[in-house]
């Protein structure tokens, strides 16, 4: 490992202490106003703004990290459902934008509540329910990772509907998320993989946001053996497919 990626890793690494003193803080002065005054509704507003943009920062540390893990092929499996993958993710997702339904998701008892659930925020999910009861051996934390970023990125882009699919094949797990946005050029495909890489400015179609990055998930999926890939075109939507061997019990 290079001297500068090493300065690098160690200052992403040294912004986890500081942002989750901020958070605390945050937190504090929302919840325990018999301790620290009262607060107007502008106050608290400011308050709940810096709190999610805080744990975004605190998401994108902790997936960096994740990243150069898997750069230096640091795999870590464990057994666990799929629902509880599913589930955690779309949790963290929302947690950042719609409270109610981040609490909804959290308290769904079975399959056919969650898809209500889901379908209400315009998320279609097609999945058996044997397979949604399965445990599977995989790195949990970079498979929640990989997909909190392709769904994210969907709700962005979307317009109406948004597409999660999960089945398995052959000893894989395959998972897609389409949404039906504008779609993604041809001649961008292969680009929007690459590192640091952002569609012209102003287009509806551009890949940007808060995240981990295309680059980032595709090294996520790869280190783990699986693979990416795209379906898209011009006013056709974005379909993201991942396939990931896996061990089942």
């Amino acid at each position: 490992m290079g001297k500068q990626k090493i300065k690098v890793e160690l200052l992403v690494h040294d912004l986890k202490g500081p942002l989750a003193v901020i958070e605390t803080g945050i937190t504090s002065l929302l919840m325990r106003e018999n301790k620290y005054g009262s607060l107007t509704e502008k106050q608290k507003k400011v308050l709940h703004r810096v709190l999610r943009n805080t744990k975004i920062t605190q998401t994108l540390v902790n997936d960096t990290l994740e990243v150069g893990k898997s750069a230096e092929g640091i795999i870590n499996k464990n057994i666990f459902p799929i629902s509880g993958l599913i589930t955690q993710a779309l949790v963290e997702i929302f947690d950042l934008t719609d409270d109610e339904t981040a609490e909804n998701i959290k308290q769904c008892g079975d399959l056919a509540l969650f898809r209500k659930t889901l379908q209400e925020k315009g998320i279609q999910f097609d999945i058996d329910e044997a397979l949604w009861e399965q445990k599977v051996c995989l790195d949990e934390c970079k498979m929640r990772q990989i997909f909190r970023n392709l769904l994210n990125n969907a709700l962005k882009y979307r317009k109406e509907l948004l597409e999660i699919k999960i089945e398995k094949n052959n000893g894989s797990l395959l998972f897609s998320v389409r949404d039906d946005g504008e779609g993604i050029p041809e001649n961008y495909h292969q680009k929007i993989f690459e590192c640091y890489f952002q569609i012209e400015t102003g287009r509806e179609y551009c890949v940007r946001g808060h995240g981990l990055g295309l680059a980032g998930v595709m090294i996520l999926v790869e280190e783990m053996g699986g693979n990416l890939s795209l379906e898209s075109g011009v006013g056709k939507g974005t379909k993201f497919l991942v396939k990931v061997p896996f061990a089942g019990s």
